[in-house]
């Protein structure tokens, strides 16, 4: 069915800014600007990833500039005011970091961005070592897979499996990333596994049908039928 889905070693950025524990404030404000990036990992060893130090993170220290908390806002942002408080990435940083593993697939990758509300994870081995990053800026490059090339994957890893000719007859469009089906099948019950695979091939946005049943074969047992198909 469906090819080989592209994984987070696809489309990773492989050339990561990282800094260590002791990184002051300042130099990670220099190095998010310099690098145009929202986040830094914070390894220590040979590349292991023990945190996370984000924007969100350093904006605690202006947004809590002007005055001292009321008492439930430190009871109810205890960790936050602690960040406030801090002067190096050690201090700063989110720990355990979020991660994901380079053979994970887009999809996988894009669920935790979106569970967690982060906008980039850090990519590390089986052994925590950093490997690279991925964004969700990486994870939207596959809806620039070419029109064809969808659809060229959509006869072959699909239709040609689920309609096969001459019981039905299909044809592929793709526009911008929308998928249409069109033409006789013989399965309506097969639509809707149809559309779940086709919205499984990466760089489909959607997929639409325009499908009508096929019509029997005229048998000897229905004789009405072949004589009617024998009239001019």
């Amino acid at each position: 069915m469906p090819g080989t889905p592209h994984i987070v070693s696809d489309v990773m950025t492989t050339t990561v800014v990282s800094v260590g524990r002791e990184a002051p404030f300042k130099e990670l404000v220099q190095l998010m600007r310099d690098w145009q990036v929202s986040a830094l990992p914070v390894v220590e060893g040979e590349g292991r990833v023990v945190g996370v130090v984000s924007e969100a993170d350093l904006l605690h220290k202006e947004e809590f500039r002007d005055g001292d908390p009321d008492r439930y806002t430190q009871l109810r942002r205890i960790n936050d005011l602690a960040k406030a408080g801090g002067l190096t990435a050690g201090e700063l940083m989110t720990s355990p970091a979020l991660t994901v593993r380079p053979a994970a697939t887009l999809a996988q990758a894009a669920r935790i961005l979106a569970r967690a509300k982060v906008k980039r994870l850090p990519v590390t081995d089986d052994l925590g070592v950093l490997q690279g990053v991925v964004s969700r800026a990486d994870l939207l490059k596959v809806f620039l897979r070419d029109d064809e090339d969808i659809a060229e994957e959509v006869r072959r890893e699909i239709v040609s499996y689920l309609f096969p000719a001459p019981g039905s007859v299909l044809r592929v469009d793709v526009h911008d990333g929308v998928v249409t089906l069109a033409g006789r099948i013989r399965d309506a019950s097969l639509i809707p596994v149809a559309a779940r695979l086709v919205r499984a091939v990466e760089g489909v946005v959607d997929v639409d049908f325009d499908l009508s049943p096929h019509p029997a074969p005229a048998t000897a047992a229905d004789p009405e039928r072949t004589s009617e198909a024998g009239r001019p």
